[in-house]
Formats: structure tokens, C-alpha cells, sequence
């Protein structure tokens, strides 16, 4: 057998390697801080919420088998105290850790472990990430209906699951780390229904105490958490409904702590430009990749010649100046920092007279129209207009639906979809390091479902098998092939060009002078704006 941390790290492959800074002054337990959002939290039900606003907030009300060193991709163990893995792969034996309790004050077992993978990969649940625990075996036939169990999942005592893959997958115990496979009680499940994600009860380091929709959410300590010492504060309060702009104000007031959607454009350069406002900014690494999508499933958005011209039109350089420079022009799906990125792949370069040809010979010689979905948070709706410029100087014009982050993200997901949608705000941000991520919820034909975020609704089956045989590369001393591996899956996307990557985004967090410990916390490679377990107050 195995070890499971002395593999994961080699599993990730990751280039990105964060450390410790110095704190920036003697940070203490206690205390409680206020961050603030525009728009309302959709859910915090692990199995459905699927985008970076509640990803850490649900990782705070709830755990996984895995879990991360705080500021790090490292993964290291969860709920789960020990790991075994076979020489094949393909089984993984997870020894639960003793004193872990529900929020209800019950105690956690191996039956919940295997109620929660069920519930997710249960069709019935709808779950966007049901694809993630694909490699168990009898996922299929939990997905088709014809059983309401998992047949990889055997419980050997309360304290013991083993997990049985029907192939072998280098991500899994990434998987293990995200929220689609947390564990949940199956008793304020089946108590709450539908309202499961508006009453969450989880093991986390925090409880939900409070949720005025539209208003506020109240987070609260756990104080039977089973990491000694976590959480650092003692609350959260989430404010929505704050335009960003107000919200930055309200921290140079000293009002509010971390501004949740982050400095407004608008005002980055007056932010930067300022000492000791630029002195509570902290920059960072961001595994993230801004693009836009056309619908493979409708005209004349089935036509590659048309995908392809849509590429060529979009003026990259100008939309990062929109944003302050604060990313770098995309070329493909993947991040440059992650394992995988292509160094000499071009992808398709501005050329309004080439994409003009292409539409001709594709028989939009006069254009055509379309809508371009976008959330309406600054500075979306100004990306969307230059998006609309671009397409509109080669005879495409695109109304633009600027909407709430969440109504964006239900016409993607819905089963017609939407014509063409800008990310950004909702752009992909990895959910684990390892870039098998950022192609099956998103490229992938699982995530092409109803519910799904793969809002291009693409799906080539070969690539899909050329991505399962990446995954299937576990031994640590192939990290190199798989990356090869996984690199010419997406030379072959950007040959269908269901996407237009637009940029990589950088990463920067905001804080008031109260907020303390390391920096490296603030850009966290998994949790958006800052890990919430770990941060204090001064």
C-alpha cells in the first residue's frame, strides 16, 4: 500500500508553491469581522453550490475526507485520520478520526461518508459535480437509475470506509478535498429537503447562525470543531447588497473587512497608487481562467468556422486594460502556472479581416445575432461591452443580458443554455490544483448536462477519452506524461473552439488593519477571498 501524503503532492504536480509570510502584527483568536457581497449567496448545500462566492463559505460549514494546509495547495488528511491506497490505484481505504460531530451534536460515521458520495452522485440531487466522483465504481448505474447505491463504497466498520475506483484516477484525493464530496447528516437532509442549502448542517469550523436573504448571513464558531484551535474567529458576517465601489469605501472607513468582490476596477489604481491602502492589498497566484462560451447545440454557433471567427475577433490586450492589467491575455483553457499549459501553442490571434472570412465562407457574410450573458458586477458589464464592440466590428450583434451572478449561472446550466456567455465574476477558478479541473466540469460531456457548468454544451467523446486515460497516469513518476498528456487535450479543445479563453486573472485581497495572520491566507489557492478557518483578527 501507499502512503497518501507522501503521492498526493506528486499526484498534483503543482509549480505553484506558497509559503508564509511574516504575520503582519501579533494576531489573536476572537474577535469577528464583516465581509461584504452584491449579490445574494444561491446555496450552501456542499452538493449543489458551484461558484467561487459560496465555495468557502461551504468550506467553512462543512469538511471532506481531505483537506488542505491553510495558504497551500498541499493536500493533507480531513475527516479521514489515515489513507491506504492499493498498488493498482484503485482502492482507497479511509480510516475515520474520533471525536468528529455534526453540528446537531452527532457523532459522524462511515455511513455518512457514504450517504453523502451517494446523495451527490443521486440524479435526483441535480448535483453540477456529480461528474467528480465518476471513477467509483457503479457510478454509471447510479447516474442511469438502475441502483440507488454505489457499489465501490463498502463500509468495513463505523470508522472505516473503502472506496473502490473502476479505473484508476490521479485526482481522486484531490476529489476528496472538494465540496461535492463533504459529508452531510442524511437526518436534517431529509429533515430540511429542498432547503438543505438554506439550513445547512455540516462538521465544520463554523456554524450558520443567521440568513436574511438579500441582507446578511451570520457565521458562528464551532467550538466542538476537531482541529484544536480553528477556527480563529468567532464570527462572520456577510453583508450583500453592497456594490463594490460602497464596499471599499466601508474598509477605508474601517466598516467592513475584506471586500468579497474584491477592488473595483475603477479603483485599483487609485488603491495601488496609495501607500498604506496598497500596504493592505496582498497579491498572489491565481489559478484562473476568464472566457467565453458559445453554445456547440445551436446555430450558427454549431459551426466551427463561426466558433472560430468569434475567436479571432475578440481583442484580448484591450480587455485586460480594462481591468488595470490586472491579468495576462489567454491563449487555452489552462492557467500558465498550471501542469499541462502548452508554452508554444498560439491559439487563434486578433484578426478582424480573417474572422470576417471565416463568417463569410460560413454564410454570415451580414452577421448574425445573438445574446451575450453577463453578471452585473463591475466591471462584467463593461468587459461584455467591449466584448460587444469587438463582435459587433466583424457584423455580430450581440445584445447584452447583464444579470445577477446566479440567474447567469442557471441559464448556463439550464438544458437550452445561452448563446454566449462572459465568465467573468464566475470565471473558473480551480476547484483543486491539478488541471484535469478545468476539463471536466467545464469541457467535459458529463458537465454538459442540465445543472452543468459547462455552458458551451460541448461534448467530443475522444477527448473525453483522451482525459480519463491522463487521469489514469497515477504513478508519481509519470507526472511529466500525464501533463503532456493532459496538454494535448486541450490543443484539441481550442481545435473545436467552444471557448474564447480571454485572460488569467491575478489575484488581490483587500483587508482592514484589524485583520491579521499570514498573507499567504488572503490568496489562498482554494478559497476565495481568504481562508476563512485560519484568518484573525489583531
Amino acid at each position: 500500500m501507499t502512503s497518501l501524503l507522501k503521492r498526493s503532492a506528486a499526484v498534483l504536480g503543482l509549480s505553484v508553491a506558497l509559503s508564509f509570510a511574516p504575520p503582519l502584527a501579533s494576531a489573536q483568536s476572537g474577535g469577528s469581522i464583516t465581509v461584504t457581497y452584491k449579490d445574494d449567496i444561491a446555496t450552501l448545500d456542499p452538493a449543489i453550490g458551484y461558484d467561487w462566492q459560496n465555495f468557502s463559505m461551504i468550506k467553512a460549514l462543512f469538511d471532506g475526507l481531505m483537506d488542505y494546509e491553510p495558504g497551500t495547495a498541499k493536500l493533507r488528511p480531513g475527516l479521514a485520520e489515515s489513507y491506504e491506497i492499493s498498488p493498482d490505484g484503485r482502492v482507497f481505504t479511509f480510516k475515520l478520526r474520533d471525536g468528529v460531530k455534526f453540528h446537531n451534536g452527532r457523532a459522524m460515521t462511515a455511513d455518512d461518508v457514504k450517504y453523502s458520495f451517494e446523495r451527490t452522485t443521486n440524479p435526483k440531487t441535480q448535483s453540477p459535480g456529480a461528474g467528480f466522483l465518476g471513477s467509483i465504481e457503479g457510478f454509471d448505474k447510479m447516474q442511469s437509475g438502475e441502483a440507488t447505491e454505489l457499489s465501490g463504497i463498502k463500509i468495513i466498520d463505523p470508522k472505516t470506509v473503502e472506496v473502490t475506483l473502476s479505473r484508476p484516477d490521479a485526482t481522486f484525493l484531490s476529489v476528496m478535498a472538494l465540496n461535492f464530496s463533504f459529508i452531510v447528516p442524511k437526518e436534517e437532509v431529509e429533515k430540511a429537503g429542498a432547503d438543505f442549502g438554506r439550513s445547512p448542517v455540516g462538521t465544520g469550523a463554523f456554524k450558520l447562525s443567521e440568513w436574511t436573504l438579500g441582507q446578511k448571513l451570520v457565521l458562528t464558531k464551532n467550538p466542538d470543531y476537531y482541529r484544536e484551535g480553528v477556527p480563529k474567529l468567532d464570527q462572520i458576517a456577510f453583508e450583500i447588497g453592497q456594490e463594490p465601489v460602497v464596499s471599499l469605501l466601508r474598509v477605508q472607513n474601517g466598516e467592513v473587512d475584506v471586500p468579497g468582490d474584491g477592488i473595483p476596477p475603477a479603483k485599483f489604481r487609485e488603491v495601488m497608487g496609495n501607500a498604506e491602502e496598497a500596504a493592505r492589498v496582498v497579491q498572489g497566484v491565481q489559478l484562473h481562467t476568464g472566457y467565453i462560451t458559445m453554445n456547440v447545440k445551436v446555430a450558427p454557433f454549431d459551426d466551427l468556422k463561426v466558433r472560430q471567427a468569434v475567436n479571432m475577433a475578440i481583442n484580448k490586450d484591450r480587455i485586460v486594460q480594462i481591468i488595470n492589467g490586472r491579468a495576462t491575455p489567454a491563449n487555452q483553457p489552462l492557467p500558465p502556472t498550471m501542469p499541462g499549459y502548452v508554452q508554444n501553442f498560439e491559439g487563434y490571434k486578433y484578426d478582424v479581416a480573417g474572422a470576417k472570412k471565416l463568417l463569410s465562407e460560413a454564410g454570415h457574410e451580414g452577421g448574425f445575432e445573438t445574446e451575450l450573458f453577463v453578471a452585473n458586477v463591475d466591471p462584467q458589464p463593461r468587459i461584455a461591452q467591449a466584448i460587444q464592440q469587438d463582435l459587433a466590428a466583424v457584423g455580430i450583434k450581440a445584445s447584452i443580458q447583464s444579470l445577477a451572478q446566479a440567474n447567469v449561472i442557471a441559464a448556463g446550466g439550464s438544458a437550452e443554455g445561452a448563446p454566449m456567455i462572459w465568465s467573468g465574476g464566475m470565471a473558473w477558478i480551480a476547484d483543486f490544483p491539478d488541471p484535469s479541473n478545468f476539463y471536466g466540469p467545464i469541457l467535459g460531456c458529463a458537465g454538459a448536462a442540465e445543472g452543468g457548468w459547462n455552458w458551451a454544451k460541448y461534448c467530443n467523446a475522444d477527448l473525453d477519452k483522451k482525459a480519463a486515460d491522463a487521469d489514469a497516469i497515477v504513478d508519481p513518476a509519470k507526472a511529466e506524461e500525464r501533463a503532456k498528456a493532459w496538454g494535448e487535450v486541450y490543443e484539441g479543445v481550442m481545435a473545436d473552439a467552444p471557448w474564447v479563453p480571454v485572460f488569467n486573472e491575478k489575484r488581490y485581497t483587500m483587508r482592514s488593519d484589524k485583520m491579521g495572520g499570514d498573507d499567504a491566507l488572503y490568496v489562498d489557492p482554494v478559497n476565495t477571498p481568504m481562508n476563512y478557518k485560519y484568518v484573525e483578527t489583531k
